[in-house]
């Protein structure tokens, strides 16, 4: 017998249609409510392993795809027009009565952080957070990261062009890297570690900072 069910409702917001998929965990204590990035949906392998693994751990997770995504559209709008769409699903993620994280990866991660003191949200879990675009550092977001003003848990891959762990600014958030992990947290077949181990340190990660959270 699941100890989850599942289940697709469609959220009207001011940036459009956005799309909710719940994997509801039979008691649950926490919902965590997270989105894709820029130029991905929510069958990135992160977001798929967090809602297959979190149910069974009294965490529900509600993947959020946003209006522009659910348009079928290419390329996501600009920055506001994301914390829009995001402040529209709120409501519906929050209706279950319980604490929610808010997440995302990339695009998505920058979004739980600029909007989370706002809406209220319990934590942030930020999966392979953009620190600076590509080759520029100097252009760097850890503004957004660290005044998400909650307590935050960064994921991000050891390779990750948009910003490796040793060039995060040290702050009031917690950090697991995945060895050798792209943006997308891929890890190239000569690393000394699996795919498959690669998104266990991401879901274990992110179990033991959700057990450890009020």
């Amino acid at each position: 017998m699941t100890s989850e069910t599942t289940s697709t409702e469609i959220i009207s917001t001011d940036a459009g249609e956005a799309r909710v998929t719940w994997h509801r965990a039979r008691k649950a204590r926490l919902v965590l409510a997270v989105s894709h990035g820029a130029g991905g949906g929510i069958e990135a392998r992160d977001l798929k392993a967090l809602a297959a693994v979190l149910p069974e751990h009294g965490v529900s997770v509600a993947l959020v795809e946003q209006p522009w995504r659910v348009a079928g559209k290419k390329v996501a709008p600009a920055p506001k027009t994301l914390d829009t769409g995001w402040r529209g699903i709120w409501p519906a993620v929050a209706k279950p009565g319980l604490p929610v994280i808010s997440g995302g990866r990339s695009a998505g991660a920058r979004v739980a952080c600029r909007t989370a003191t706002e809406l209220g949200a319990h934590a942030v879990l930020a999966l392979s957070f953009p620190l600076h675009p590509p080759g520029r550092p100097e252009r760097s977001r850890a503004g957004e990261l660290l005044g998400a003003g909650v307590p935050t848990l960064v994921v991000q891959g050891g390779n990750d062009p948009f910003g490796r762990p040793e060039e995060f600014p040290e702050g009031d958030y917690e950090l697991v890297e995945v060895p050798y992990g792209d943006h997308g947290l891929a890890v190239p077949k000569r690393a000394d570690i699996g795919q498959e181990e690669a998104v266990r340190i991401v879901t274990d990660g992110v179990l033991a900072w959700t057990g450890s959270l009020g």
